[in-house]
């Protein structure tokens, strides 16, 4: 039995990586980020099967984002960067593992680990237009 690949979402990363007004509403903008997440764990990503487990992982003023139906939220009790670098190391182990995140020191850390990184535009490039990397 294939075990289901594991994304991991730096929340804050992603967010603001686009100037959509997300600093008025940090907590908001993760929200639909997770929304925006949600059909991925059944649907999958170009060069990402299905199903996938998604985490997103969240810090700040999103701390308190419930979860979604296929989307764990974890709420990081310090820096967003060690708590993603853990999942890696917890869960990542043995099965495909990618970690989204423009964040060049987190890059190099969970790559360190084994994990693919994607950068923020491979989530939200339009289908034809995703980077591979």
């Amino acid at each position: 039995m294939a075990v289901e690949p594991l994304l991991v979402v730096d929340a804050a990363n992603v967010v603001g990586s686009r100037p959509d007004g997300w600093w008025r509403d940090r907590a908001g903008a993760t929200a639909r980020l997770r929304d925006r997440l949600a059909p991925i764990a059944r649907q999958g990503l170009p060069g990402l099967a299905a199903p996938v487990q998604v985490v997103l992982v969240v810090e700040g003023a999103a701390r308190r984002l419930e979860p979604a139906e296929g989307i764990r939220v974890v709420a990081a009790e310090r820096s967003g960067d060690d708590a993603v670098v853990g999942l890696v190391e917890a869960e990542g182990t043995g099965r495909r593992c990618v970690v989204v995140t423009a964040d060049r020191a987190l890059r190099d850390r969970v790559t360190a680990l084994g994990a693919e990184v994607r950068g923020p535009r491979w989530l939200t490039a339009p289908p034809d237009r995703v980077p591979e990397t």
